[in-house]
C-alpha cells in the first residue's frame, strides 16, 4: 500500500476542528474525505471505501453511535475501522462506542491533531 494513500473519512460537525484535523492528514500524505453532518456517511463510505473513519458523536443529522451501527450491519461497509473522536469523555460513551464496533475511542481535547494521526496509524498497523 505504499503507493496508494491511505484514505480516512473525518465526520466532524464543527468546521473549524474539521480544517484542523483535514489539513493535519492531508499533510501527513492521506487522502482525506470529510463530512459535517452524520447522515451522507453511509452513501460516502459505499462509494469511497476508506480504509478508517474518524467518528464525532453529537452532529447534525445522524449522531455517530447511529451512524456506526448503520456502518456495522451494512456488508459494504462493516469491515471499515471506526475511531469515534468526540469530546464525550464519559466511560459510558466509551464503553458503548467500543462494544457497538468502534476500535478506538478518541477524545478531542486530550489529543492534538498529530496525535491522532499518531493513533490512526497506530490502529491501521493491527
Amino acid at each position: 500500500m505504499a503507493d496508494e494513500k491511505i484514505k480516512v473519512l473525518i465526520v466532524e460537525d464543527d468546521s473549524m476542528i474539521l480544517d484542523m484535523y483535514v489539513h493535519k492528514f492531508e499533510q501527513e500524505g492521506f487522502m482525506v474525505f470529510q463530512l459535517e453532518r452524520g447522515d451522507n456517511v453511509i452513501e460516502l463510505v459505499e462509494k469511497e471505501q476508506p480504509n478508517i473513519i474518524l467518528l464525532d458523536v453529537i452532529m447534525p443529522g445522524l449522531d455517530g453511535f447511529s451512524v456506526l451501527q448503520a456502518l456495522k450491519v451494512n456488508d459494504k461497509t462493516s469491515k471499515i475501522p471506526v475511531i469515534i473522536l468526540t469530546n464525550l469523555g464519559q466511560d459510558e460513551d466509551r464503553t458503548k462506542g467500543l462494544t457497538m464496533g468502534a476500535i478506538g475511542y478518541i477524545v478531542k481535547s486530550n489529543m492534538t491533531p498529530g496525535d491522532v494521526v499518531r493513533k490512526v496509524r497506530e490502529f491501521l498497523k493491527q
